[in-house]
This record gives C-alpha cells, sequence and structure tokens, in this order.
C-alpha cells in the first residue's frame, strides 16, 4: 500500500485490522526495520530434485548430501585442516548420524575425546551454513531441548579467550551428562536443515522402485517443501480418489515390475481378492505375455508357482483396466481417443487385430472374460474385484495421508524466483503455438489450460462422493495420466495394449508432443515463459519427466540455458539408457548449477565405507552479484508488508488511527 496523504475507508478498515498486530508506532517501526534487514540478507539455497519413481535410498541420500552442498561447506572450512578420510567420515556422520554414530562407537576406543573434536567440528559448520538466516529463524529451527545450547556455541567465537572456558565447559558437560549422542544427532539433522531452505521436487515421487512411500514420509517431515505433480504421482492421486481405472492402472504397474512392497507393506493393502480371482478364472489360460519382470536379485526368491500366479494377477487386472478405460473413452468425446479402443476391434476367429487400417497378428487373444459383443462391460466377478481393491485403496489411512501431502505441497506447475516448474510439458503444435484443448465446449490452452487441469485434479479429491463433478474430475485424472498431449504424460499415445499382445514393434511407438522438438528454441522457450508472466535473462524452464541420454551427448541444458532437464534419473531401469543415474539443480545467491550424480552404492556402503554419491557440477549461469531476498518472491511479499507498515504509521502520525499503549 503506497503511501497516501488521504485513504479510502476500505483503506482504513484493513489499516485499522493492521493496528491490532502492531498497535503502536514503536511496534511498527520495529517490525519495519527487522524486516528491511531480512531482505538485505543473501537468498537461501534452492534445491530441485525430480522423477525420484520410488528410489528411496538414493533419494534420501541426495537429500541428506543437498546434492553436495554439505560435503562442499565442509571442504570449503575445513578443508585446508582436516585430512580426507576424516572429512569423509565426518559427511557420512551429517548424512546418517545415529547409524553411522553407532558404527563409531564400536569401533573408537576414547569417545569423549572423539566427541570434543567432532563437536567442535559440527559446530563450525553449523555456525557458516547459519550464517545466511537471521538469528530467530535459525533458532525456529533449531531442537527445542538444545535451542540455548547450539544458539550459545554458534555465537560464542572459540578465539576469545574470555569465552574459550564457557564454550568449552558446554561441551564437557554435554559429555559427562551422556547427553552426546542425542546432542551430535540433533545437531546434524540442524546442519542439513540449514544447507537448503527450499525444495523443489518435479514430479514422479511414484512407481519402479520399492520405496515410494518412505519418499512420502521424508518430504512430509521436511522444512520446505513443493512438488510439481508427475504423471506417476497423479495416477496414485486418482487410485486414492477412488477411481477403478487409476487403481487398475497402479496394479498393472506393480505387477509387471514386481513392485508390490509399496502396496501391501508400505500401504497395507491386501491382494487376495485378485489373487483369487486370478487363479480361479486365469488358470487354464495363456499367460506369457503377462510374465512380471523380476530383478536378478528378486528372481531366485520366487518359485516357479509365484511366478505363475503373479503372471495371472497381471492379466487379470490388465484386462480389467482394458475395460474401464474403454469405458473412460466413450463417456468423454472431447478426450478425442477413440482410436484407443482396441477390444472390440479384435478378430477372435483369426487371432488378429484392425488398428488404422492394417490387420496385425495377435500373440494372445485368450480373453475368458471379455464379451466380443459388449467387450468394455466387466463381468459381475471382475467387479467385485476391482470395487474391493478400490475400497482397500480408499481407506489406507497412510495413503490417504501421503495424497493429501500431494494435493496441499503440490500443483501441476509453480512459478518460484523467476522460475517456472512443471514435470511433463506444455503441449504445442508442430508450428510451435500453444495446443487449445475442447474443454466442456471452451478452448483452452497454455497457462489457462493448466490452472482448469490443475483445478479439476483437485475435484476429484475434493468434491463430495457421487457429484458429478469428482467423477469427471476421476475421469480427467486419468486423461492426465495416460491422455492424448496431456500437459504430464506428454505423449501421444500409451501403447499397453500393443505391446502385450502385437510383435510388429512400430505399433508400440508412443510419439512425443512437439513441445519436446521446439523446447531447443530460445524464443519458443521466452514465449512459454512469457505465457506465465515471466520474462528477464535470469529466468528459466526447470522441467522433469524425460531421461537425459548423457550417453549419448546429450545435455540437459537447452535453448541456451532458458531451459533445464533434470530428470534426476534415480529409477535404476532407466541408468542404462541415460550412462548416468541423472541430474540434480542447486540455485543459490551466486549462481546456478547442475550436479549430474553417478549410481548410488546404497545405504549399507555409503555408512560402512564412507562413500558419497560420485557426482560432478557445472555453474552454468553466475549472477553479476549476489542476489538478496530483496530480489526473491519471499522478498516482494516482505516488501509488501513493509509498505503496509509504513502506512500504518502515517496513518498513526496523521491522527487516522488512535495507538494503543496498554
Amino acid at each position: 500500500m503506497a503511501m497516501e496523504t488521504t485513504y479510502q475507508p476500505e483503506n482504513l478498515h484493513y489499516l485499522k485490522m493492521l493496528a491490532r498486530q502492531y498497535p503502536s508506532v514503536q511496534a511498527a517501526s520495529t517490525e519495519i526495520i527487522n524486516l528491511q534487514a531480512i531482505l538485505n540478507l543473501p537468498k537461501g539455497t534452492e534445491h530441485f530434485v525430480s522423477d525420484v519413481h520410488g528410489e528411496h535410498e538414493a533419494f534420501l541420500h541426495i537429500l541428506n548430501s543437498a546434492s553436495g552442498v554439505v560435503r562442499e561447506k565442509l571442504d570449503e572450512l575445513l578443508g585446508a585442516s582436516v585430512s580426507r578420510a576424516d572429512l569423509d567420515q565426518l559427511a557420512t556422520l551429517i548424512y546418517y548420524p545415529e547409524e553411522k554414530l553407532e558404527e563409531v562407537i564400536r569401533e573408537t576406543a576414547d569417545m569423549a575425546e572423539w566427541y570434543r573434536i567432532t563437536f567442535h567440528r559440527l559446530i563450525e559448520v553449523c555456525r557458516l551454513v547459519s550464517s545466511k538466516y537471521t538469528r530467530s529463524k535459525v533458532r525456529k529451527a533449531m531442537p527445542k531441548e538444545y535451542t540455548y545450547i547450539i544458539d550459545e556455541l554458534i555465537h560464542t567465537h572459540y578465539e576469545d579467550n574470555d569465552k574459550r572456558d564457557y564454550y568449552e565447559n558446554i561441551i564437557t558437560t554435554i559429555i559427562r551428562t551422556e547427553r552426546a549422542p542425542n546432542f551430535l544427532i540433533q545437531l546434524c539433522e540442524l546442519i542439513k536443515r540449514l544447507a537448503v531452505d527450499r525444495l523443489h521436487v518435479v514430479g514422479d515421487i511414484y512407481d519402479r522402485g520399492p520405496g515410494a512411500d518412505i519418499v512420502m514420509d521424508a518430504l512430509m517431515d521436511y522444512h520446505s517443501v513443493d512438488i510439481q505433480w508427475g504423471n506417476h504421482d497423479v495416477l496414485w492421486m486418482g487410485a486414492a480418489s477412488g477411481s477403478r481405472t487409476l487403481v487398475a492402472s497402479v496394479l498393472v504397474n506393480s505387477l509387471r515390475y514386481n513392485n508390490l512392497d509399496v502396496i501391501e507393506t508400505g500401504y497395507g493393502i491386501s491382494l487376495r481378492p485378485l489373487a483369487l480371482f486370478a487363479n480361479e478364472v486365469y488358470k487354464d489360460c495363456d499367460v506369457k505375455q503377462f510374465a512380471v519382470k523380476f530383478s536378478k536379485d528378486d528372481e531366485t526368491h520366487y518359485s516357479e508357482k509365484d511366478k505363475l500366479l503373479a503372471a495371472r494377477m497381471n492379466k487379470a487386472i490388465t484386462m480389467i483396466l482394458f475395460k474401464l478405460e474403454g469405458q473412460k473413452i466413450l463417456r468423454n468425446p472431447w478426450f478425442g481417443m477413440e482410436d484407443r479402443l482396441q477390444l472390440d476391434k479384435v478378430d477372435y476367429e483369426n487371432k488378429c487385430i484392425t488398428l488404422n487400417g492394417v490387420t496385425y497378428p495377435m500373440e494372445d487373444t485368450d480373453f475368458p472374460t471379455v464379451d466380443p459383443a459388449d467387450p468394455y462391460r466387466l463381468t459381475a466377478e471382475e467387479d467385485d474385484v476391482i470395487n474391493q481393491l478400490t475400497r482397500s485403496f480408499r481407506h489406507s489411512e497412510k495413503l490417504q495421508r501421503h495424497v493429501r501431502f500431494l494435493y496441499s505441497k503440490g500443483s501441476l506447475y509453480r512459478i518460484f524466483n523467476g522460475n517456472l516448474l512443471f514435470h511433463g510439458c506444455i503441449p504445442m503444435t508442430e508450428d510451435g503455438k500453444l495446443m487449445e484443448f475442447a474443454v466442456e465446449g471452451t478452448p483452452l490452452s497454455g497457462k489457462a489450460f493448466l490452472d482448469y487441469a490443475d483445478l479439476t485434479a483437485r475435484r476429484a479429491y475434493y468434491s463430495p462422493r457421487g457429484t458429478a463433478e469428482r467423477e469427471f474430475g476421476m475421469d480427467f485424472l486419468w486423461w492426465l495420466w495416460a491422455g492424448r498431449n496431456s500437459p504430464i504424460f506428454g505423449r501421444d499415445r500409451m501403447t499397453t495394449f500393443e505391446r502385450r499382445f502385437i510383435l510388429d514393434e512400430s505399433t508400440w511407438t508412443e510419439p512425443k508432443n512437439a513441445y519436446y522438438q521446439l523446447y531447443n528454441d530460445q524464443k519458443i522457450c521466452d514465449m512459454l515463459l512469457a505465457e506465465f508472466g515471466l520474462q528477464g535473462e535470469h529466468c528459466h524452464i526447470i522441467n522433469g519427466h524425460v531421461p537425459v541420454k548423457s550417453k549419448k551427448g546429450e545435455s540437459p541444458i537447452k535453448a541456451g540455458g532458458k531451459l533445464l532437464v533434470i530428470d534426476g534419473g534415480f529409477c535404476k531401469a532407466y541408468q542404462k539408457t541415460t550412462g548416468i543415474a541423472g541430474y540434480t539443480l542447486i540455485y543459490n545467491s551466486h549462481c546456478m548449477r547442475l550436479v549430474s550424480h553417478e549410481s548410488f552404492v546404497g545405504k549399507e556402503t555409503a555408512i560402512k565405507e564412507n562413500r558419497d554419491i560420485a557426482s560432478s557440477s557445472v555453474v552454468f549461469e553466475r549472477m553479476d552479484s549476489r542476489i538478496k531476498i530483496m530480489s526473491t518472491d519471499i522478498g516482494r511479499q516482505l516488501q509488501e508488508q513493509i509498505d503496509d507498515l509504513m502506512a500504518l504509521l502515517w496513518a498513526y502520525r496523521h491522527g487516522k488511527i488512535v495507538e494503543d499503549h496498554e
């Protein structure tokens, strides 16, 4: 609010409300001084990750190390005075304090001396990572039981002879009272918390890896995070909302890659109804096209009987899925996906199918539950099975808690500090224009369409059960997952049917939206940024979803640095294609840098051998001067508060509002 000499009544009303919080000139002035001081602090570090795909061990290591930020601080502070081996141990201790401390206790004779040395080092690191924050913010981040102690230690300079005994006495007392292990763990957690001010997860937390629920638990405990939904996240959001189609999709994905731990153990969802149904209905069927993909480690743990049951379950739920998808396409003509209806085109007598005028032989037409006269109708048994499974998804308390968090912290896109973050694409036509979608009779494109899609995705979960809004929302979530040119799928079609039944691999192709060619053009990226209200040399698009094929020379930096692809590459299945374990991004007050990662050796090895993820960092944009909070989104909000408080001061000093000194 500007410093005007007169105010409209509604402005005075607002200032009177503000006066309740700042009832005097002194209170308002003090807050202005505090806020102005914050504006001149350095911008906090942002950490960007994407495409975690349930690989919880690698993700947690990246989270703990902040993609190398923690180790960078150690090297900067202690590199000249501490050996490489001791730095390796200290880094591992910060990443995994409880586990590493157990090992140190087993192997160290004089723990008191080890604690004394380690506390000195950790406090120095804590002092360094806290230096860009206000003392108030650092105190709020501290564990309550040690707030006073840590605050004293990091603000006491050891070089001050008068304070040295005081400092040493605090550490000695912590050790003597046997609080050292707990204090050390809390100190390590504080360092990690202060190393990164904001975490951005650019989509795809779920599927492929075994621990998506563990990743979600970690994100819910993280101090500051936002999420841009990926297609695999939307899939689980829809399943939790009660979409039978997306429940079936989750199960097809999970069964195909033998990734059932997250469903059965993580979320407590029983697959017994599906197992009983599949073993009965598909016991005499050909299921070789539905053989489950086991890892080398898992292969020996399962009997042939187990593998056969898994294949039967996979086929049973896949056929249910094809039927439910067909029903969605038929009741939503605006999807424009009639060509993806396949069950009605099967020639059972000749074991072939005609798609787009071409006839292909089929590897399997043994579909005991499909009625050729009404192929998209579920049998009574199928209907009962999918209803039971859907109830289990809706009643999983842990899954519902995680999905509510996805909705509260997530969105289809986010604009943050001049960067546009999204998982998939902004759908475009080949001639470089924004693709229009005729949603409910209204053509929408670009930002307007993503805003509509975000709202509709929320209605799937929050609209009352049984309403048309909720039902359409759940259909829309399926379209986001697999629909033609969906902004988070970004392809023309998903060829699950063809891959299961047609040997001709030319039918398996899933053409990408034109965006993925056009995003190499800087003018296109500038146009897309402008669509979302962003312009300037330091504005970027930050993208996930598509792995960067580094071993083929592909760069994650597109359009002269205007667009960055940070598919995390956590998923082990993709690493043969990419050649690395993907990219993360660090944006601090000095620069933006991409960090490329090698495969993670595993938590146990990392702790035992003090092994970090091998990473290399490339600074691709250095700032002309250090970015301060005043130049960030939060800074602009703080400046608005300052302007309002300045207006309140004017109102006090001109008698428009009377101070309250009580």
